[in-house]
């Protein structure tokens, strides 16, 4: 806890920050904007999934999981942006607004839930498109059904990360400029302990969805240059993969810089926060500028459905719709189960 000599709560620090710039960057438009346009690409994508239901096999199950995903970034928009504007318009002022601290602990919660989240489903997608493409008759049947439940085990498991510092185990506070909350970047063991499990956990789901999907990328390249057309891959499959390597690519670069930041920060010597609370300005500035950018992947996540389609491939490229078209007029249905699921 830090010394503020007040009765507020345990999560306010000293903020690099005057009067004067709380008031000139308090506009609550920017953020809503930010918010708004993320939940719009959110919603496009929910609607666009909506259309596309297959009746069962690999295809409903990726499409379950990809709607796990939209659905968790369209959630974790609408909860942190309307908390983000609402700060905004009551002038950047917390110790106001929630002197108890009790907003700042739900919105670290979310903060961490709806951060972890798109990175383990990220992973769970790679999980399953690998054993599809490598394994595809050695594993049961996919289902959509045990997609949600898969992600339903995501949720669990990120939100009881996310509940670690109101059991005791790190801290969340208010973060420059005063307008979120998130884990703190402190010395004490358990700010560190926390700290590491997020950034580890996170950037450890990156790397594992790099390796799967290089795997399962190189996979379907031999099978495509060493079959002939009759046997190679099915279209859905090659989309299906171009779709998640667009996810794992806006997540990397998304994600990584703020995940990077967080173990250098805590790790290094000597602590870079003070006794007080306090974090230096270029801290604090590179802490924001990294949420913002890790924000991001939130609003990318959809478009990468939306654009990656093959409906939009084959109008932006006639050439690969033909190929599509011929392969699949070559093809009868028993080789076309050689591929797998």
């Amino acid at each position: 806890m830090w010394p503020n000599g007040t009765s507020l709560g345990a999560c306010f620090r000293p903020v690099n920050i005057t009067l004067q710039e709380r008031r000139a960057i308090a506009s609550p438009w920017f953020a809503a904007s930010f918010c708004a346009l993320g939940l719009g690409s959110n919603l496009l994508a929910l609607s666009v999934l909506a259309g596309a239901r297959p009746s069962a096999g690999p295809r409903s199950s990726f499409l379950a999981l990809l709607c796990g995903l939209v659905l968790t970034d369209f959630l974790g928009l609408l909860v942190t942006g309307a908390i983000v504007a609402s700060q905004h318009a009551a002038l950047l002022d917390w110790r106001a607004t929630d002197p108890s601290c009790r907003l700042c602990y739900f919105m670290g919660v979310a903060m961490v839930f709806f951060g972890l989240c798109p990175l383990l489903l990220g992973t769970a997608m790679a999980s399953e498109r690998f054993v599809g493409i490598t394994r595809p008759f050695s594993r049961p049947t996919a289902t959509s059904r045990r997609a949600w439940a898969t992600v339903g085990l995501v949720w669990v498991a990120a939100g009881a990360l996310g509940l670690l510092p109101l059991l005791g185990l790190g801290r969340y506070s208010v973060q420059y400029p005063g307008s979120w909350c998130f884990l703190t970047l402190g010395a004490q063991r358990g700010d560190v302990v926390f700290g590491l499990i997020f950034a580890l956990l996170g950037s450890a789901s990156v790397g594992l969805s790099l390796l799967l999907n290089t795997v399962s990328v190189a996979t379907l390249c031999r099978v495509y240059h060493t079959r002939e057309a009759t046997q190679r891959p099915r279209d859905c499959e090659v989309e299906m993969m171009v779709q998640l390597v667009g996810i794992m690519v806006v997540a990397t670069v998304c994600w990584m810089p703020l995940l990077v930041f967080i173990v250098q920060t805590l790790l290094q010597t000597p602590p870079v926060m003070n006794f007080s609370g306090q974090l230096s300005r270029a801290t604090e500035h590179q802490l924001l500028i990294y949420l913002r950018v890790a924000t991001w992947n939130q609003i990318l996540d959809p478009w990468v459905y939306i654009l990656f389609r093959r409906s939009v491939l084959r109008r932006l490229h006639p050439r690969f719709s033909s190929q599509l078209q011929a392969v699949s007029l070559h093809r009868p249905p028993a080789q076309a189960m050689l591929s797998g699921p």
